[in-house]
């Protein structure tokens, strides 16, 4: 599938780490480095815009190790960009650490996969088929 993509960080396209990553590094692009505190938010920009067809989405999702290492993960996760949207790319990163956190520029803060997605087309009823599990919610299969 080929994005459209304007790039207007100083940095390279994203692009694959493996032939099979599902996802992309997206870059953080500042002029300074931006501090996170414990339990402060930011919105993070890449300088980055794109042009997704239409049934697509970009999804942006957090970096293990960032997360797993600070604590530090993409607050709205998965964030969505949709198909008509057309701005710069940001990313609300929130230290959920104990410590503060630096985000230089460059720096790879999140990653972003592409995935096809339908619409629905809602069809009023009055009752559902039954299913084995029902309506049984959180925690319903136990242990």
């Amino acid at each position: 599938m080929k994005v459209r993509i304007i790039n207007e960080s100083h940095h390279p396209l994203p692009q694959y780490a493996t032939a099979q990553s599902a996802g992309v590094d997206l870059r953080a692009n500042l002029d300074a480095p931006i501090t996170l505190q414990p339990l402060q938010r930011a919105l993070i920009p890449t300088g980055l815009r794109i042009a997704l067809p239409a049934g697509v989405e970009a999804q942006v999702r957090p970096r293990s190790g960032l997360a797993l290492k600070h604590g530090i993960t993409v607050l709205n996760t998965p964030g969505t960009i949709d198909a008509d949207y057309r701005g710069l790319i940001g990313v609300i990163l929130i230290n959920l650490g104990s410590e503060p956190f630096v985000i230089n520029d460059g720096e790879r803060i999140a990653q972003m996969v592409i995935a096809r997605h339908e619409q629905a087309e809602w069809e009023l009823t009055e009752e559902l088929d039954e299913t084995e599990r029902g309506d049984g919610g959180f925690g319903h299969s136990g242990v």
